[in-house]
């Protein structure tokens, strides 16, 4: 189980393997929103994502003899690039499986960190098929959200939320947290009620997707109805996670959702008034923050995902530009 003691464990192990991302604000993003807005930019993470955390924390947890024999994970880019680079820092041999339709840039970079690909079709079972190659080549498999050391590593990103809130005299604050498994969410949410009680974690999620708000409110996990269909491919999961779902279940306050055209809004303002390269998933808080109703007057928001398809951005650019 995950608790504020593995998280802690985990930031130790990433001190000076990872990147302390910042915490920015922008007037203008503020004016927009009607409240304040702070990113937490981990598309400046390596790997472009806050997965390399919990790739990391994962890896370097392992005995040595295990990670000697190898790693495999399952993704559609972000954990595969974050296990990758993780696993070649550790020497360790690393396989993953994608879906075929994963963009490109995200494929092509996870084999450049020195992985093996394997692609499957989306709507096939993928636990399935990870946990068949980890048994047939002696791997251990990395889950890329219910996995205790994953969700200790993507709570660093809650210890620093905390840490640099503090430094700003943020006491009281929605966390707003790009949702597709849980991982990161349940991760910050552990992570906020040890070091900043005062703030709650909101998931957010593409419409028709929403599974993670769709169970909190229903008490139970439910699953979406497609596989595909939202240019949020990043986080677009089966359902909640086993062990995430009740951390967020007792922590997190309702889920948020937003369409496509908000999260590809966001994506152009996040690069116009911060310099950031969001993908789609990645900027789906920060479009809550900007664009959802019902908010608090100071909102701290997650955006990630720095992979994004180079067409697909200078299309989002010259369409919101």
């Amino acid at each position: 189980m995950t608790d504020i003691k593995r998280i802690e464990a985990a930031a130790h192990r990433l001190h000076g393997n990872a990147r302390v991302t910042p915490l920015l604000n922008a007037p203008l993003l503020d004016r927009i929103a009607g409240r304040r807005v702070f990113v937490k930019a981990e598309s400046l993470q390596l790997t472009g994502s806050f997965k390399f955390r919990g790739g990391w924390a994962a890896v370097s947890a392992l005995p040595p003899k295990a990670r000697a024999q190898g790693v495999i994970a399952y993704s559609s880019g972000n954990h595969a690039q974050g296990v990758a680079l993780s696993a070649a820092r550790h020497g360790s041999p690393c396989v993953i499986v994608m879906p075929s339709d994963a963009p490109a840039v995200k494929i092509a970079n996870t084999r450049a960190y020195g992985a093996e690909v394997e692609l499957y079709e989306r709507g096939t079972d993928r636990d399935a098929l990870g946990a068949a190659l980890a048994a047939d080549r002696g791997l251990t498999l990395i889950k890329p959200y219910d996995e205790p050391e994953v969700i200790a590593g993507q709570g660093t990103v809650g210890l620093e939320i905390a840490a640099q809130a503090a430094e700003a005299g943020i006491a009281e604050a929605e966390v707003l947290v790009c949702c597709g498994g849980g991982g990161l969410s349940a991760g910050i949410a552990l992570a906020l009620q040890a070091r900043a009680p005062g703030m709650q974690v909101r998931t957010v999620e593409p419409a028709g997707f929403d599974d993670m708000a769709r169970s909190l409110a229903a008490g139970q996990r439910l699953g979406n109805a497609a596989a595909t269909g939202s240019v949020c491919d990043a986080i677009l999961t089966p359902m909640p996670g086993t062990l995430t779902f009740p951390v967020l279940q007792r922590l997190a306050g309702a889920g948020l959702s937003v369409t496509d055209e908000q999260a590809l809004h966001a994506v152009a303002l996040a690069f116009s008034h911060l310099g950031l390269v969001l993908e789609p998933g990645g900027a789906v808080a920060l479009a809550a923050a900007l664009f959802a109703d019902g908010l608090g007057d100071t909102v701290i928001c997650t955006a990630s995902g720095g992979n994004v398809d180079p067409a697909l951005f200078r299309g989002v650019l010259e369409r919101f530009g």
